[in-house]
């Protein structure tokens, strides 16, 4: 099992968090580079998976949809996407305030680096303090003790929500470019969101299968409703394991499409 830290996790670099494009991108190369690691014992083309939860369900979604062009070279078997962030429209106001606000603090200080915004000007002194704390210092257990029910109000200099600004430029845009669903991965997917999350909205993950079921790809949705953004994960693996080791099997991909 090859798995990735993503930019700016252990790696130089912001923490690349809700970055389509970095996301999906290391997820690949984690794979790439698991391949030709002389210490283990893997086939330099052999058959591989992708498999991710929460961030790790948006990168692997990601990497399901940018491998045909980024890595054709990788035998991709299937993907099993579980509670993706797939559309930050949807996610950030659930997010902010949230039990998990620091999320969408990840996700600003990620976005702005990536495209070479400063969000200074936004920020007030709290603001700038929590920012800098977050992207510098704390891994994600650690924000979520540290900043519980972190609500963007409260940081910025106007006292409105910085999700107001996902409507105006360039964070439209910029928030736009971040949305799964647009390109069709040419591998099964299994999509598992959970009815009772309580960050990610199951509808943002019925709305990824259908976007996909679109473009044609072979989807199979499954819901559960495990309680609980963390413990739903247990339901993604429960079943996110028997169906990959099907695909590698050859066994046909179910669909809901």
């Amino acid at each position: 099992m090859a798995v990735t830290d993503y930019q700016g996790l252990g790696t130089p670099g912001a923490h690349t968090y809700m970055d389509r494009e970095a996301q999906g991108r290391a997820v690949v190369d984690s794979l790439r580079a698991a391949e030709r690691l002389d210490a283990v014992d893997l086939a330099d083309a052999g058959p591989v998976a992708l498999y991710g939860y929460s961030q790790g369900g948006g990168a692997t979604a990601s990497a399901a949809e940018r491998a045909p062009t980024y890595a054709p070279e990788l035998k991709i078997k299937g993907a099993v996407v579980g509670a993706p962030p797939a559309d930050m429209n949807k996610v950030a106001d659930s997010m902010d305030g949230s039990a998990y606000g620091a999320f969408f603090d990840y996700a600003l200080s990620g976005l702005s680096t990536a495209y070479g915004i400063d969000i200074d000007p936004y920020l007030n002194a709290r603001g700038k303090r929590v920012t800098n704390d977050l992207r510098d210092h704390l891994c994600t257990t650690q924000a979520l003790a540290k900043y519980p029910f972190l609500n963007s109000r409260l940081l910025t200099v106007n006292g409105h929500p910085l999700t107001e600004r996902h409507q105006r430029a360039p964070w439209d845009r910029i928030v736009a470019e971040q949305q799964l669903g647009r390109r069709k991965p040419r591998v099964p997917v299994l999509l598992s969101p959970s009815a009772l999350d309580d960050v990610f909205p199951q509808q943002v993950g019925r709305n990824l299968a259908a976007d996909w079921c679109r473009r044609g790809a072979t989807v199979m949705f499954s819901g559960n409703h495990i309680p609980g953004h963390i413990a739903a994960t247990d339901a993604t693996s429960a079943e996110g394991l028997p169906w990959l080791a099907d695909r590698f099997a050859g066994r046909t991909a179910p669909s809901t499409c």
